[in-house]
């Protein structure tokens, strides 16, 4: 599985962005996707999942301001962050789980101007 993100840049704050990874090579069988972020100097962190029936899974400091979907058609997951704040600044990695094993995408960077 090859996972592609997208959508990243400079915004400032109270700015939207959205976020986008899409899955090729074997996609079928995927179950959750989501998204994890990395600030610089900082651990690598769960930001939202999303389950192929679309539960979803979002980190404390997020909930409410960023919204995780799917198109399972398109096999593609999406991060729709609003609100941003500086401390949203990180590289942004979106994550697909297939048969127990996890595939990343590369990063994509997120920076919010104050």
């Amino acid at each position: 599985v090859q996972l592609q993100a997208s959508g990243g840049g400079l915004v400032q704050a109270g700015g939207s962005l959205r976020l986008s990874c899409a899955a090729s090579g074997s996609p079928f069988s995927i179950s959750a996707m989501g998204w994890f972020r990395q600030a610089p100097g900082e651990e690598r962190e769960s930001v939202a999942s999303i389950t192929s029936g679309g539960s979803t899974y979002y980190v404390d400091y997020v909930k409410g301001r960023f919204t995780v979907s799917r198109d399972n058609a398109k096999n593609t997951v999406y991060l729709q962050m609003n609100s941003l704040k500086p401390e949203d600044t990180a590289v942004y990695f979106c994550y697909a789980y297939k048969e127990r094993a996890r595939y990343w995408g590369q990063g994509t960077q997120v920076t919010v101007s104050s």
